[in-house]
């Protein structure tokens, strides 16, 4: 079967690409470096001819809610049109777990995407995911220096890899709509995982935890992030992959 997968080259998008070879059917990579334009719908034609399902992990890192409204929008909508064109019989689209709780700029985007989704000519499935892992790596990136000021957020990671294998479970299958939610085995504070990322990383940083003003920051310090019912669950917990991770490190 050949699948399409939006954003292939990034962090769920090259898990995603290997859990589709390693499945036996053939992964088509949409992303500039191998000749599509997302954003504006340059190559996308020619690159779905033949596909049958499209995996939509594409993103870009725009916390206003202007921009993440716009990127998502416009990538939502030029995916949906080229896949209608091509005959494309199932789009499916990862999102993200709380983002109609917790008034996010970048969660408006992605509420931006499912409305596009829901509206669209293919048949789709919409699967929510809590945080990856890698978020408590990309929180402390966003802040350099001796001082890791992080806002209290209660999260439960899954492992990037089982939400690659859960997308492409849900692309082989008939379209749902809205799947169950995906989350990790466990609920931890935000905080706690990045004490044990700079431990683990024997890097010596004063972490300040810090509420974030309004109902933004209520919902992150209460259940905001958290599925809201029953769904499928990760089996890998945050302390096993970082112990893959620095072991790889190293």
């Amino acid at each position: 079967m050949r699948v399409a997968v939006a954003g292939g080259t990034g962090v769920v998008g090259r898990l995603v690409v290997g859990e589709l070879a390693a499945a036996g059917h053939e992964p088509v990579v949409l992303a500039r470096s191998h000749g599509v334009d997302l954003l504006t719908g340059e190559g996308l034609d020619a690159a779905l001819a033949g596909v049958e399902a499209v995996i939509d992990v594409s993103d870009r890192k725009a916390v206003s809610r202007g921009r993440a409204v716009a990127f998502f929008g416009s990538v939502s909508r030029n995916l949906l049109d080229a896949g209608a064109r091509a005959g494309v019989h199932h789009h499916v689209a990862l999102s993200i777990v709380g983002i109609d709780r917790v008034g996010h700029g970048y969660y408006q985007g992605k509420l931006r995407q499912e409305e596009v989704v829901r509206g669209g000519r293919v048949p789709w499935t919409v699967l929510r995911s809590t945080q990856f892992h890698e978020f408590v790596p990309q929180t402390l990136q966003q802040m350099p220096g001796p001082v890791a000021v992080v806002p209290r957020m209660n999260i439960q990671p899954v492992a990037a890899r089982e939400v690659a294998r859960h997308l492409v479970e849900l692309a082989l299958a008939p379209p749902r709509g809205m799947a169950p939610e995906l989350a990790g085995p466990r609920v931890e504070l935000l905080v706690d995982l990045v004490r044990r990322l700079l431990h683990a990383r024997h890097e010596r940083r004063l972490v300040v935890p810090v509420r974030l003003p309004g109902a933004v920051g209520a919902a992150m310090a209460g259940d905001g992030q958290l599925p809201a019912g029953a769904g499928p669950r990760g089996s890998r917990t945050f302390d096993e992959w970082l112990a893959g991770t620095v072991t790889r490190g190293a």
